[in-house]
C-alpha cells in the first residue's frame, strides 16, 4: 500500500481537483430532504464539526439550528486560517447550500451567556456541541505581562477580518516589527505567513522540539500520523526556524512594550527536556504570538457547567460510542470531545455523531459513521 514502502499518492491535491471541478460544474447540489422527522436539533459551533453533523442531520429530515459566538459562520475555518492558506469563498458556498438544504444559522450568539444550556434543552429534541478546544497554552514566563504578547487565535482573526472589509489595518500587526512565532506547528506556521504579508522586518519560529527527520521513523509505522520536517508557503517566503530552544523571559521598554526575547537551548536528560547551561542569548521581538496549542474545552463560558457535563482526563467533554454525553440528548463532536487535532477529523466526528444523535430522536439512522470516537490511530 503507498506510504508504507513508497511515496504516498497526493490524495489531498486529487480530492480538491475533484470538487472544484464539480462545484465550477454546477454539480454541487442542494440535498433537500423529502420528509420532515418533526424533531429539531441545536448545534453549538460553526467550525468544521458543526458544520458537518449540521447538514447530516438536515439531510435526515431534522429542522437544525446552528449558534456561533462569532460574527460570521465558519469557526476556525473563517477566523483561524489565513486567507492565503484557504480562500473564504469555499466556506461561503458551502454556507448557501447548507440554507438551500434548510439548516438555519444563528451570529453572535454563545451559549452559556447568551443563552442558556436550559432554554437551549427546552427548545430542542438534541443538542451537539462542536465548541472546538478553544482554551489555548500560555508561556508563563517573567515578563509575559508586557504589551505586544499575543495568543495566535488573538492575533490570525484580525488579519481575516481586514479581509472581509471589517478594518482598513489590523489592530495588531506586524508592520515594521521583529515578530516571534513561539510555536512549530501549523498555526505558527499561519502567523509566519500572516506576518510576512503585514512587513514584518523579520520573522523567527521557535520550536522547543527538535527538528523532525524528513523520513518517517521505525518508531511511528504506519497508519500512525508521522511527524515529518515540514515547508509550508509560509516558511518558503523567509523567516528563520530555530528549533530545541525554550523561552525564559521577554524584556520591555519603559512603555511596558516586549522589545526582546530571552531563549535558551534544550536537550532531552533521561528523558526529560533540560536547558543547557551556556547557551541562553537574546534576539528582538517587538511582537510575540504564541501558537503552542490548546488544553482542552473553554469551561469558562458556563456552557460546561450548565449542562452538567463530564470531562475525560484529557480535559475534554466524556462521550460514548455514539458521541453521546452523560447528559441525555447532548453530543459532543470535533476538538471539545477528542482535543486539538486536525479538520478532517473534525469533519468525520461531525458526520459520525449526526448518526447517533439521528438514532437517538428516531431509533435507527441510515446515515454513515466514518469513526468512532475512541479511534486515535491517525491522532496527532
Amino acid at each position: 500500500m503507498l506510504g508504507i514502502n513508497q511515496p504516498a499518492v497526493t490524495i489531498k491535491n486529487v480530492e480538491v481537483s475533484i470538487i472544484d471541478k464539480a462545484w465550477d460544474a454546477n454539480d454541487v447540489k442542494p440535498q433537500v430532504p423529502e420528509r420532515l422527522s418533526g424533531k429539531t436539533a441545536a448545534v453549538i459551533g460553526s467550525g468544521p464539526a458543526g458544520l458537518a453533523a449540521a447538514q447530516q442531520l438536515t439531510r435526515a429530515g431534522h429542522t437544525v439550528v446552528v449558534y456561533e459566538r462569532a460574527d460570521r459562520i465558519g469557526g476556525l475555518l473563517r477566523y483561524g486560517i489565513p486567507e492565503f492558506k484557504m480562500e473564504k469563498r469555499h466556506i461561503n458556498r458551502r454556507i448557501e447550500q447548507m440554507r438551500a438544504e434548510g439548516t438555519k444559522f444563528r451570529t453572535g450568539v454563545e451559549v452559556g451567556r447568551d443563552i442558556t444550556a436550559t432554554d437551549l434543552r427546552k427548545r430542542f429534541d438534541a443538542v451537539v456541541i462542536a465548541a472546538g478546544a478553544t482554551t489555548a497554552r500560555d508561556l508563563p514566563v517573567p515578563g509575559r505581562e508586557l504589551n505586544g504578547i499575543h495568543q495566535a487565535m488573538e492575533y490570525l482573526p484580525l488579519a481575516n477580518k481586514v479581509v472581509e472589509g471589517d478594518f482598513v489595518a489590523p489592530p495588531i500587526t506586524a508592520e515594521g516589527k521583529h515578530v516571534v512565532v513561539i510555536g512549530g506547528g501549523d498555526t505558527g506556521a499561519d502567523c509566519v505567513g500572516t506576518a510576512h504579508r503585514q512587513g514584518a522586518a523579520s520573522v523567527t519560529q521557535l520550536e522547543i522540539m527538535p527538528r523532525p527527520g524528513e523520513e518517517r521513523n521505525a518508531g511511528q509505522p504506519w497508519p500512525t500520523f508521522p511527524m515529518l520536517y515540514k515547508v509550508t508557503s509560509a516558511h518558503e517566503e523567509g523567516g528563520e526556524r530555530v528549533y530545541s530552544v525554550s523561552t525564559t523571559h521577554f524584556e520591555g521598554d519603559e512603555d511596558g512594550n516586549v522589545q526582546s526575547l530571552h531563549l535558551a537551548e534544550v536537550e532531552f536528560v533521561d528523558g526529560k527536556l533540560t536547558q543547557k547551561p551556556g547557551t541562553e542569548r537574546k534576539i528582538p521581538a517587538q511582537l510575540v504570538t504564541l501558537a503552542m496549542g490548546f488544553t482542552g474545552t473553554d469551561v469558562q463560558n458556563g456552557l460546561v457547567a450548565q449542562f452538567g457535563l463530564e470531562l475525560d482526563e484529557r480535559g475534554n467533554i466524556a462521550r460514548d460510542a455514539d458521541f453521546a454525553t452523560n447528559v441525555d440528548g447532548v453530543f459532543v463532536a470535533g476538538d471539545a470531545g477528542r482535543g486539538q487535532s486536525l479538520i478532517v477529523w473534525a469533519i468525520a466526528e461531525g458526520r459520525s455523531a449526526a448518526r447517533g444523535v439521528d438514532r437517538h430522536l428516531t431509533g435507527a439512522s441510515s446515515l454513515p459513521a466514518p469513526i468512532r470516537p475512541t479511534d486515535r490511530s491517525l491522532m496527532v
